[in-house]
């Protein structure tokens, strides 16, 4: 069954645009007070991921050099996954030792990596100022594609109850060389750079950003290393192989489906505004029927392309039939699917999830509603690398280092 769109918002693109602009000029003012440090290293190198082909250009001016160096280094960066200048045949060894004096092409380091009994890898990734967020990488049983979850804060300021990652409080944004950076580095890990036969597998085939972090409130950054990620002349995968997770920060959607038309996936859990408020704080700002408008205006949305809806199920607390009725109703007119998500516990969460029975019976109500509900069981659950469960090590070490201090 097909699910179009309704023919006609009630509120115009141009009439909510002005409604949001001062919200939207809001959030990125409180965004810059959380910004990522300058990318130059402690010898005063610049970092070259991370920059546009414009700011790419207007460096290699600065030392000299002719723009349309610019995109050479870019195929490098980007196609070949090259790190080191000496590597780059198609540029003359002057030019890379110049370019070695004045620049660095860097990637996150690895702090830790971890491998689930299901083949889930982890990564812990440190950044130049001690920082540390997580990666995850979820292979397709199937066959030899997968997901790569990025994240987009270390820390998160939405403080969601069920998520282990809302209880370590947002330190920064992270920048666009540090997002791009994570999906660079797990390319290097799979050995996934095109090789000169030609024969690179595509593992890394999709990318959610629903790491650590809102995105939404990092949008810049964001945008920016999406941008990159989908250049065809670079990384190049398409923006139907990109999906971002929001809480639903409004104003931003209508930015992020104007501006860059990737996939949407919305962490609703709730159906009634009294849980969500609960649940999601962020609703307490952004109620469902907000929520639920700016999906109707998101232009990416189409029977191809369907918004997902990720709901976590929770024993006793938003799973019964009542609610997978309303959740219909909430979705009708949408072109939309349902990720049915047993909670995932973590150490000092009440929360439980729902019974095999209750996730049964919900996913068929929506399923006889005509939209697909698949139920999603858990993926790197034994490292602690499924939905809600990430949270850095560092942050866990510091907070039992306190712990024994106390005792």
């Amino acid at each position: 069954m097909t699910h179009p769109m309704p023919s006609s918002s009630p509120v115009s693109s141009d009439a909510v645009n002005a409604l949001n602009e001062s919200e939207r000029k809001r959030i990125e003012a409180k965004s810059a007070l959380f910004a990522p440090p300058t990318p130059v290293t402690e010898d005063g190198r610049r970092e070259l991921v991370g920059l546009s082909r414009e700011e790419l250009a207007e460096v290699l001016t600065e030392i000299g050099e002719k723009p349309f160096r610019a995109k050479q280094l870019w195929h490098w960066i980007y196609h070949q996954g090259v790190t080191d200048f000496s590597r780059m045949s198609t540029i003359a060894k002057p030019l890379q030792a110049k370019l070695e004096k004045h620049f660095i092409v860097g990637r996150p380091s690895l702090t830790t990596q971890q491998t689930s009994k299901d083949d889930t890898r982890k990564f812990l990734f440190r950044f130049r100022d001690g920082q540390e967020a997580e990666t995850v990488y979820i292979p397709d049983r199937r066959e030899d594609r997968g997901a790569v979850c990025i994240s987009s804060q270390v820390g998160c300021t939405l403080s969601c109850t069920f998520c282990h990652t809302g209880t370590q409080k947002l330190v920064r944004n992270l920048g666009a060389a540090e997002i791009v950076g994570q999906f660079m580095a797990a390319r290097d890990s799979y050995g996934e750079w095109p090789s000169p036969k030609g024969d690179t597998p595509r593992l890394l085939s999709t990318i959610v950003l629903m790491g650590m972090g809102e995105p939404l409130y990092n949008y810049e950054n964001v945008a920016k290393a999406m941008k990159i990620i989908m250049d065809g002349e670079g990384i190049a995968l398409s923006r139907r192989r990109i999906t971002l997770s929001t809480s639903g920060v409004v104003p931003m959607m209508d930015r992020c489906g104007d501006e860059l038309g990737i996939n949407l996936a919305i962490s609703l859990h709730a159906v009634r505004n009294d849980l969500r408020d609960q649940l999601v704080p962020l609703n307490r700002k952004y109620p469902i029927e907000e929520l639920m408008a700016a999906c109707h205006r998101y232009p990416a949305a189409s029977n191809s392309r369907r918004i997902t809806f990720e709901y976590i199920m929770i024993k006793d607390v938003n799973d019964s039939d009542a609610e997978a009725r309303e959740l219909v109703r909430l979705i009708r007119g949408l072109p939309a699917k349902v990720n049915l998500i047993p909670f995932n516990p973590w150490p000092g969460s009440d929360f439980r999830p729902s019974t095999r029975e209750r996730l049964a019976s919900f996913a068929q109500i929506i399923m006889d509603a005509g939209y697909a509900a698949p139920i999603r069981m858990p993926r790197g659950k034994d490292i602690l690398a499924a939905c809600g469960q990430l949270k850095t090590q560092s942050e866990r070490k510091r907070q039992a280092e306190s712990r024994n201090k106390e005792a």
